[in-house]
């Protein structure tokens, strides 16, 4: 079995009772869950996996364990077992409904949880990255993140005609660094108070509070300013995974959350020396939780055999009970990571799990919040709201000038 499908069936050793309480936990949505054979399980909803109220009900599931924020998957082309392109299958999950779209729907209806949608960057234009993740921090009221990924597919490149196949992953990267640079600029390009909204005077808006980014990069040539005001947040907070230390730089340079891979307690604590200037390292895990460890591995089994082969991921596959999940995440924790990104096997059956029984087990141990502290994502992070990078320029020209 290769390395990075061992399934974790026994517990791990305790963790230090130095640990800080402030370990964060997200959940990645995706399809009926990240098993190619979550769609079967009994109750997992296929049916509504294209409605409105599928994705609405998981968050509200979300919210109800206090979780900081749920992702939503999306790519540019059909979900495939190959990642080099279509695999041909029919009988797995294949279509998505589009991530920001989804994010921006289930807004209205939550009230703490951070939603952060998944962006392709190599294929869309960040002016319209930013003004829908604006757009969703307004519509949330401060909740909006954005998960930044690349595409090396070539059947997504035929999707667009604009760019040729087989560019090489490093400048793939150093794009969708521009693509984060471009879309905080433009986020930027309103200040605070840009909107006067002024009856009597019929002034709606301060020009002078509107700025140009002229930003020029071997991809983008963008002017600006948005056509969106500066999001609630400021920047709404930026993440991305690196299943790959050779991805590692792209986190360091762009991310205020990076998801990492590890498989063990050395690798946990390799990947946060690593990323020292990134202000949150989540690790990643696909969880498969029951009450007993025989019984989570049974299940694992069952699905597995559904499938007609044993599921594999980039990240560490957890199959055991919550008690055992929360040792191996506080001892995690305990070199340096400040939270997880949870993917549940069977999100009928995982995400509860999560939300009803490792949440109660980490609050237990003091390890975990009993209510939400802050109404905005970078709130729940220990984020402060950035400063307008235009406002305090004008205000120090302004200042060298009287000087």
């Amino acid at each position: 079995m290769p390395a990075h499908a061992h399934r974790s069936t026994s517990p791990s050793p305790s963790p230090s009772p130095s640990i800080s309480p402030s370990i964060r936990l997200a959940v990645a949505l995706d399809g009926a869950g990240w098993h190619p054979a979550a769609w079967r399980e009994p109750g997992a909803g296929a049916d509504r996996l294209f409605t409105a109220g599928y994705w609405a009900a998981l968050v509200a599931e979300a919210e109800s364990g206090l979780l900081d924020f749920v992702t939503f998957e999306d790519s540019l082309g059909l979900q495939s077992t190959d990642p080099a392109g279509p695999d041909g299958r029919t009988d797995l999950v294949r279509g998505r409904l589009d991530a920001v779209l989804v994010a921006a729907r289930v807004a209205p209806l939550s009230r703490h949880i951070g939603l952060v949608p998944s962006v392709v960057a190599t294929h869309t234009e960040p002016f319209h990255v930013s003004k829908a993740l604006a757009t969703l921090d307004h519509v949330s009221r401060g909740r909006a993140g954005l998960r930044i990924q690349i595409s090396e597919r070539p059947d997504e490149v035929r999707h667009f005609g604009r760019r040729a196949a087989g560019e090489e992953t490093a400048g793939l990267y150093a794009e969708a660094a521009d693509h984060v640079e471009v879309v905080r600029r433009l986020w930027d390009s309103w200040e605070d108070d840009a909107e006067i909204r002024d009856v009597a005077t019929g002034r709606f808006v301060d020009r002078a509070k509107l700025h140009y980014i002229d930003f020029e990069g071997p991809r983008f040539s963008v002017r600006g300013p948005s056509i969106t005001p500066r999001p609630p947040q400021g920047r709404p907070p930026v993440s991305a995974l690196a299943s790959d230390a050779a991805v590692y730089p792209f986190l360091a340079r762009t991310a205020d959350i990076g998801y990492v891979t590890p498989r063990t307690t050395d690798e946990a604590r390799s990947a946060v020396a690593a990323l020292p200037g990134v202000p949150h390292v989540f690790g990643e895990l696909t969880v498969f939780l029951d009450e007993k460890p025989a019984v989570a591995e049974r299940r694992l089994q069952r699905l597995d055999a559904a499938h007609g082969a044993a599921y594999t991921s980039d990240a560490h596959v957890f199959a055991g009970t919550a008690a055992h999940l929360a040792d191996l995440l506080l001892e995690w924790h305990g070199v340096g990571l400040t939270g997880f990104r949870l993917r549940p096997g069977v999100l009928a059956h995982d995400l509860p799990a999560i939300t009803r029984v490792l949440v109660p087990e980490l609050r237990r141990r003091g390890a975990f919040r009993s209510a939400y502290e802050a109404s905005s994502l970078r709130g729940l992070l220990g984020l402060e709201r950035p400063a307008n990078r235009y406002s305090a320029a004008s205000a120090a020209a302004s200042a060298a000038v009287s000087a």
